[in-house]
């Protein structure tokens, strides 16, 4: 029986983009997104929908999203905005430290763009995971819904760590909504909001241990009390 903490769950969680070849279970993998149904949303709406991918399935997206990767760019047309536009600081400069450190960690220089492309072209591989999930919403839903995705996501992610597994959110995918969409069969009324790489996590990559440090609490949350 696993008796891992949800403590060290959340310490050992991070961003997997290097996997190795051994398959996941899809017996194991119902269980987790069974047991993460628990998630909280407000009113128990439950908005999340997810479509799983894997094998054949999985190819066939990878191969058709390269096909429109080949066009020009803006091939397709974003359902939303991943960023702000002009996004100031604290924020600019942690997702730009975010970047350099796993460029870092790839051993890829700042002037090799090639290389920092290709890095880039991996998160429509899926980082070379075996099981890719698709996060979906009604169209309908608000603010709040997608914060409920969010909640929903996170319960995912944790129960996978639970079983040795990694994983890794990508909004990237959300680049390319047509191409999502049709192959993962989504419902027209939907938005797709993210991809999820799930597999095992290679020990040995490099990338999947480059240092990622957050903001201090202090500048983060506040304690009022009177």
């Amino acid at each position: 029986m696993n008796t891992m903490s949800v403590s060290t769950a959340v310490a050992a969680r991070r961003s997997i983009r290097q996997f190795t070849d051994r398959p996941v279970e899809m017996a194991l993998l119902r269980d987790i997104l069974d047991k993460a149904r628990q998630a909280p949303s407000g009113g128990n709406l439950q908005p999340w929908h997810a479509t799983v991918l894997s094998g054949p399935r999985l190819d066939r997206l990878k191969q058709e999203t390269r096909a429109v990767m080949a066009q020009a760019p803006g091939a397709e047309v974003p359902e939303y905005r991943i960023y702000p536009s002009d996004l100031p600081d604290p924020w600019r400069s942690r997702r730009g430290a975010n970047g350099e450190a796993m460029y870092g960690a790839l051993g890829i220089p700042r002037d090799d763009k090639a290389s920092r492309m290709a890095a880039i072209a991996r998160n429509f591989e899926f980082f070379g995971a075996p099981v890719g999930l698709l996060v979906h919403t009604p169209q309908l839903m608000g603010k709040p819904q997608w914060a409920d995705l969010g909640l929903w996501l996170q319960t995912v992610m944790l129960l996978l760590v639970e079983q040795g597994l990694g994983s890794c959110a990508q909004e990237a995918w959300s680049v390319y909504p047509a191409t999502v969409k049709r192959v993962g069969e989504i419902p027209d009324d939907h938005i797709f909001f993210c991809g999820l790489a799930i597999g095992y996590p290679d020990p040995a990559a490099a990338l999947n241990h480059f240092a990622n440090p957050r903001a201090p609490l202090e500048e983060t949350v506040r304690f009022l009390s009177d």
